[in-house]
């Protein structure tokens, strides 16, 4: 099992954000996170990335217990993720904002830097080589001199993943990577989500409000609602649960007679 959460709360005052959530996601899988506006997504990732401290309950990475790590040794440790709000240095490129990621990677050290020596040139070039190469994935490599805040917004989306991938997480978390995004990026983005499975043998946890790239990318799907989970399976069961139709599709629950 590469993530599972074990009966995990999360209170902020007298808000119960998280109620005893247990989650188990594979290594390999497409997994989604999904419920109506407050359901406790977001905190969950913030739990997992060590933003916040699990209140109750325990959150295993690759088998160690990571509850309670700040968000740079969680990160070490081989989990990305990207923001529901954009978080990117608008005033820097994007190869700048995806190189700037990979400052673990760089392997010389400050007077090196300082001084310009051969290594840390050698250092720069790898970091760029590799920036461009997640750049040329995401659609981005012809923007790569462009400002990021000049970006289209689903641009900026998507450099966010390319910035998230720099350091090869084992285990990616996408907080709303289809907002704002047209038909026609959605399913590019599909295609992607599949490609850094496929290709860079990522786990990939996918929190998103759009239902036909949850329902054509996931190959399960955890429900909340008020912080609890309320149904868990592949998107043919999920798209038929009766809880579900009621709490984040709006209709109500069939009355048994």
């Amino acid at each position: 099992m590469l993530l599972e959460l074990d009966h995990v709360d999360k209170i902020f005052g007298g808000l119960h954000a998280v109620k005893a959530v247990e989650l188990r996601v594979e290594a390999g899988e497409i997994f989604g996170l999904i419920g109506p506006n407050g359901a406790g997504k977001t905190t969950i990732f913030n739990v997992v990335t060590g933003v916040y401290r699990p209140d109750r309950g325990r959150v295993l990475f690759d088998g160690q217990d990571i509850s309670g790590w700040g968000p740079a040794r969680v990160a070490a440790a081989g989990i990305g993720r990207t923001f529901q709000n954009i978080r990117l240095f608008r005033s820097m490129t994007a190869e700048q904002n995806v190189m700037v990621s990979g400052h673990r990677l760089h392997g010389a050290g400050l007077l090196a830097t300082i001084l310009r020596t051969a290594s840390q040139a050698q250092c720069e070039r790898q970091l760029r080589r590799r920036a461009h190469e997640l750049l040329e994935a995401l659609g981005l490599r012809a923007q790569a001199g462009d400002m990021a805040g000049s970006l289209p917004y689903g641009s900026q989306r998507r450099l966010e993943i390319a910035r998230a991938l720099m350091l090869a997480p084992k285990l990616l978390l996408l907080d709303e990577p289809a907002a704002g995004m047209n038909s026609q990026e959605a399913r590019e983005l599909e295609a992607q989500i599949r490609w850094l499975r496929d290709e860079l043998k990522v786990t990939v946890v996918l929190v998103e409000h759009n239902m036909s790239v949850v329902m054509s990318v996931c190959e399960r799907i955890q429900v909340l609602d008020h912080g609890e989970t309320i149904a868990d399976g592949p998107p043919s069961a999920i798209k038929a649960h009766p809880r579900v139709l009621a709490a984040y599709l709006g209709q109500e629950e069939p009355v048994e007679r």
